[in-house]
Protein backbone atom coordinates (compact mmCIF):
# COMPACT_ATOMS: atom_id res chain seq x y z
CA UNK A 1 0.00 0.00 0.00
CA UNK A 2 1.35 3.40 -0.86
CA UNK A 3 2.39 5.92 1.82
CA UNK A 4 -1.15 8.33 1.19
CA UNK A 5 -3.12 5.29 1.25
CA UNK A 6 -1.77 4.17 4.37
CA UNK A 7 -2.64 7.47 5.51
CA UNK A 8 -5.73 7.88 4.02
CA UNK A 9 -6.68 4.76 6.01
CA UNK A 10 -5.34 5.76 8.84
CA UNK A 11 -7.82 9.07 9.13
CA UNK A 12 -10.63 7.44 7.89
CA UNK A 13 -10.23 4.84 10.69
CA UNK A 14 -10.01 7.75 13.38
CA UNK A 15 -13.01 9.07 15.17
CA UNK A 16 -12.82 12.43 12.87
CA UNK A 17 -12.86 10.12 9.76
CA UNK A 18 -15.99 8.24 11.27
CA UNK A 19 -17.77 11.45 11.62
CA UNK A 20 -17.03 12.32 8.34
CA UNK A 21 -17.84 8.82 6.70
CA UNK A 22 -21.37 9.57 8.46
CA UNK A 23 -21.80 12.76 7.05
CA UNK A 24 -20.97 12.44 3.98
CA UNK A 25 -23.12 8.71 4.41
CA UNK A 26 -26.04 10.46 5.08
CA UNK A 27 -25.56 13.41 2.36
CA UNK A 28 -25.05 10.77 -0.28
CA UNK A 29 -28.20 8.88 0.53
CA UNK A 30 -29.92 12.09 1.12
CA UNK A 31 -28.80 13.92 -2.63
CA UNK A 32 -29.46 10.42 -4.22
CA UNK A 33 -33.37 10.29 -3.31
CA UNK A 34 -34.59 13.62 -2.11
CA UNK A 35 -32.14 15.75 -5.28
CA UNK A 36 -29.63 18.07 -3.90
CA UNK A 37 -31.83 21.43 -4.35
CA UNK A 38 -34.47 19.65 -1.53
CA UNK A 39 -31.68 18.51 0.96
CA UNK A 40 -31.19 20.53 3.80
CA UNK A 41 -28.07 21.12 6.17
CA UNK A 42 -30.66 20.06 8.86
CA UNK A 43 -31.38 16.73 7.39
CA UNK A 44 -28.30 15.87 6.45
CA UNK A 45 -27.11 16.01 10.47
CA UNK A 46 -30.13 14.89 11.56
CA UNK A 47 -29.27 11.83 9.51
CA UNK A 48 -25.87 11.19 10.44
CA UNK A 49 -27.15 12.34 14.41
CA UNK A 50 -24.33 15.01 14.35
CA UNK A 51 -25.16 18.89 15.21
CA UNK A 52 -24.69 21.72 12.66
CA UNK A 53 -21.18 22.97 13.45
CA UNK A 54 -19.85 19.42 13.06
CA UNK A 55 -21.34 19.83 9.49
CA UNK A 56 -19.83 23.61 9.37
CA UNK A 57 -16.22 22.35 10.75
CA UNK A 58 -15.73 19.71 8.66
CA UNK A 59 -17.20 20.92 5.33
CA UNK A 60 -18.01 24.36 5.81
CA UNK A 61 -21.63 24.44 4.28
CA UNK A 62 -23.77 22.16 1.94
CA UNK A 63 -21.85 23.03 -0.97
CA UNK A 64 -18.64 21.69 0.74
CA UNK A 65 -19.70 18.35 1.54
CA UNK A 66 -21.29 17.59 -2.07
CA UNK A 67 -18.00 18.44 -3.29
CA UNK A 68 -16.32 16.29 -0.54
CA UNK A 69 -18.56 13.53 -1.91
CA UNK A 70 -17.48 14.34 -5.66
CA UNK A 71 -13.71 14.25 -4.84
CA UNK A 72 -12.97 10.85 -3.07
CA UNK A 73 -14.68 8.68 -6.93
CA UNK A 74 -12.67 11.38 -8.72
CA UNK A 75 -9.60 10.66 -7.32
CA UNK A 76 -9.79 7.28 -7.25
CA UNK A 77 -10.90 7.31 -11.04
CA UNK A 78 -8.35 9.24 -12.05
CA UNK A 79 -5.64 6.65 -10.44
CA UNK A 80 -6.99 3.98 -12.41
CA UNK A 81 -6.83 5.79 -15.53
CA UNK A 82 -3.28 6.09 -14.48
CA UNK A 83 -2.96 2.43 -13.61
CA UNK A 84 -4.09 1.48 -17.32
CA UNK A 85 -1.16 3.70 -18.92
CA UNK A 86 1.33 1.52 -17.37
CA UNK A 87 -0.44 -1.75 -17.21
CA UNK A 88 1.29 -4.40 -19.08
CA UNK A 89 -0.13 -7.09 -21.68
CA UNK A 90 -2.42 -7.05 -24.84
CA UNK A 91 -4.36 -4.61 -25.53
CA UNK A 92 -7.37 -6.24 -25.45
CA UNK A 93 -6.33 -7.66 -21.74
CA UNK A 94 -6.48 -3.87 -20.57
CA UNK A 95 -9.14 -2.93 -22.16
CA UNK A 96 -10.92 -5.89 -20.45
CA UNK A 97 -9.44 -4.98 -17.15
CA UNK A 98 -9.67 -0.94 -17.59
CA UNK A 99 -13.64 -1.44 -18.28
CA UNK A 100 -14.08 -3.80 -15.49
CA UNK A 101 -12.36 -1.71 -13.22
CA UNK A 102 -14.33 1.33 -14.36
CA UNK A 103 -17.66 -0.91 -13.81
CA UNK A 104 -16.61 -1.86 -10.42
CA UNK A 105 -15.47 1.96 -9.27
CA UNK A 106 -19.22 3.07 -9.88
CA UNK A 107 -20.76 0.30 -8.54
CA UNK A 108 -19.04 0.95 -4.86
CA UNK A 109 -20.04 4.33 -5.68
CA UNK A 110 -23.71 4.01 -6.98
CA UNK A 111 -25.08 6.52 -4.98
CA UNK A 112 -22.16 9.42 -6.14
CA UNK A 113 -23.30 8.20 -9.93
CA UNK A 114 -26.99 8.28 -9.29
CA UNK A 115 -26.50 12.03 -8.06
CA UNK A 116 -24.14 12.90 -11.06
CA UNK A 117 -26.90 11.56 -13.64
CA UNK A 118 -29.69 13.44 -11.48
CA UNK A 119 -27.68 16.67 -11.81
CA UNK A 120 -26.53 16.41 -15.43
CA UNK A 121 -29.42 15.01 -17.06
CA UNK A 122 -32.22 17.18 -15.01
CA UNK A 123 -33.00 20.33 -13.90
CA UNK A 124 -30.89 22.71 -12.35
CA UNK A 125 -30.51 22.27 -8.74
CA UNK A 126 -27.78 24.64 -7.97
CA UNK A 127 -24.95 22.30 -6.94
CA UNK A 128 -21.22 23.37 -7.25
CA UNK A 129 -20.28 23.50 -10.89
CA UNK A 130 -18.51 20.08 -11.69
CA UNK A 131 -17.53 19.36 -15.03
CA UNK A 132 -19.01 15.41 -15.29
CA UNK A 133 -17.70 15.70 -18.89
CA UNK A 134 -14.45 15.35 -18.06
CA UNK A 135 -15.41 12.19 -16.50
CA UNK A 136 -16.45 10.57 -19.72
CA UNK A 137 -13.93 12.40 -22.34
CA UNK A 138 -10.96 11.01 -20.24
CA UNK A 139 -12.85 7.18 -20.13
CA UNK A 140 -13.16 7.26 -23.99
CA UNK A 141 -9.68 8.79 -24.21
CA UNK A 142 -7.97 5.42 -22.61
CA UNK A 143 -10.14 3.14 -24.26
CA UNK A 144 -9.48 5.12 -27.54
CA UNK A 145 -5.55 4.44 -26.88
CA UNK A 146 -5.83 0.84 -26.22
CA UNK A 147 -7.88 -0.05 -29.65
CA UNK A 148 -5.06 2.89 -31.45
CA UNK A 149 -2.21 0.35 -29.61
CA UNK A 150 -4.06 -3.03 -30.73
CA UNK A 151 -3.95 -1.94 -33.96
CA UNK A 152 -0.44 -0.58 -34.49
CA UNK A 153 0.92 -3.89 -32.52
CA UNK A 154 -1.03 -6.27 -35.14
CA UNK A 155 -3.12 -7.43 -32.74
CA UNK A 156 -6.60 -5.86 -33.77
CA UNK A 157 -7.62 -5.08 -37.57
CA UNK A 158 -7.45 -1.76 -38.91
CA UNK A 159 -10.69 -0.46 -37.85
CA UNK A 160 -12.32 3.03 -37.20
CA UNK A 161 -10.42 3.74 -34.09
CA UNK A 162 -13.81 6.03 -33.03
CA UNK A 163 -16.11 3.59 -33.84
CA UNK A 164 -14.62 0.80 -31.83
CA UNK A 165 -13.99 3.34 -28.71
CA UNK A 166 -17.73 4.09 -28.78
CA UNK A 167 -18.89 0.53 -28.82
CA UNK A 168 -16.99 -0.50 -26.29
CA UNK A 169 -17.49 2.55 -23.70
CA UNK A 170 -21.16 2.17 -24.67
CA UNK A 171 -20.77 -1.17 -23.13
CA UNK A 172 -19.51 0.06 -19.87
CA UNK A 173 -22.26 2.74 -19.94
CA UNK A 174 -24.89 0.13 -20.92
CA UNK A 175 -23.76 -1.94 -17.65
CA UNK A 176 -23.67 1.01 -15.56
CA UNK A 177 -27.13 1.89 -16.43
CA UNK A 178 -28.47 -0.93 -15.92
CA UNK A 179 -26.81 -1.66 -12.09
CA UNK A 180 -28.39 2.01 -11.25
CA UNK A 181 -32.28 0.49 -12.07
CA UNK A 182 -31.36 -3.21 -10.57
CA UNK A 183 -29.66 -5.51 -8.37
CA UNK A 184 -25.81 -6.27 -9.55
CA UNK A 185 -26.83 -10.01 -10.62
CA UNK A 186 -29.14 -8.68 -13.94
CA UNK A 187 -25.36 -8.15 -15.64
CA UNK A 188 -23.12 -7.33 -13.42
CA UNK A 189 -19.16 -7.02 -14.02
CA UNK A 190 -18.63 -10.80 -15.88
CA UNK A 191 -22.05 -10.26 -18.00
CA UNK A 192 -19.31 -6.81 -19.10
CA UNK A 193 -16.63 -8.85 -19.99
CA UNK A 194 -19.02 -10.83 -22.13
CA UNK A 195 -20.57 -8.46 -24.09
CA UNK A 196 -16.61 -6.85 -24.17
CA UNK A 197 -15.30 -9.72 -25.70
CA UNK A 198 -18.24 -9.95 -28.06
CA UNK A 199 -16.87 -6.45 -29.04
CA UNK A 200 -13.59 -7.18 -29.39
CA UNK A 201 -13.87 -10.35 -30.78
CA UNK A 202 -15.08 -8.50 -34.23
CA UNK A 203 -11.70 -6.19 -34.56
CA UNK A 204 -9.58 -8.95 -33.42
CA UNK A 205 -7.08 -9.78 -36.45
Amino acid sequence: MRPKEKEKRKQSESPKGEVKALMLKAAASLFSTRGYAATTVREIVASARVSKPVLYYYFGSKEGIYLELMRGPFEKFNLLLSDSLHAVGSAKSKLLDLCGRVYALFCEHLEVVRIMHSIYYGPPQGAPFIDFDVVQMKLLDAVRNLVREGSGNGEFRTVDVDDAMWAIAGAVNMAVQVRLRGPEDILGRDGLSRILKIILSGIEA
